[in-house]
């Protein structure tokens, strides 16, 4: 059996983007994760040693979001996609979708958003 595990919306202060402005002012990142998980004897035991721990899981987000500089967001959601896989080897796809609502556009709009699927 295969359960999707989702944290929408994680908020995060950080230096991520290709202008140097970018990294000396820094902006907010939000960050959605979706991890198809699968359930071997998890969800009959109602064991948490036996999923993903949501808690551990918005911590591994929070610190490649906050650690190093990624020019790239696509970059960014692939790195915290394949950590989550690294440190959850129940969870069999991640799909990490990163929102920028302050990109450096010559226009007015919402968010920059990319998602990045990685399969296990």
């Amino acid at each position: 059996m295969i359960y999707t595990i989702t944290l929408q919306n994680c908020a995060f202060f950080a230096r991520h983007g290709v202008h140097d402005e970018e990294e000396f002012l820094g902006q907010r990142f939000f960050v959605d994760a979706e991890l198809d998980v699968d359930g071997g004897d998890a969800l009959d035991r109602d064991s948490i040693g036996d999923t993903v721990n949501y808690g551990i899981a918005f911590s591994v987000i929070e610190e490649i979001v906050t650690g190093r500089r990624r020019y790239l967001i696509e970059a960014l959601a692939l790195d915290v996609a394949k950590e989550l896989c690294r440190r959850f080897p129940n969870i069999r796809r991640a799909k990490i979708t990163v929102r920028k609502p302050n990109a450096p556009v010559p226009g007015v709009l919402d968010y920059v958003q990319v998602s990045v699927e990685h399969f296990a």
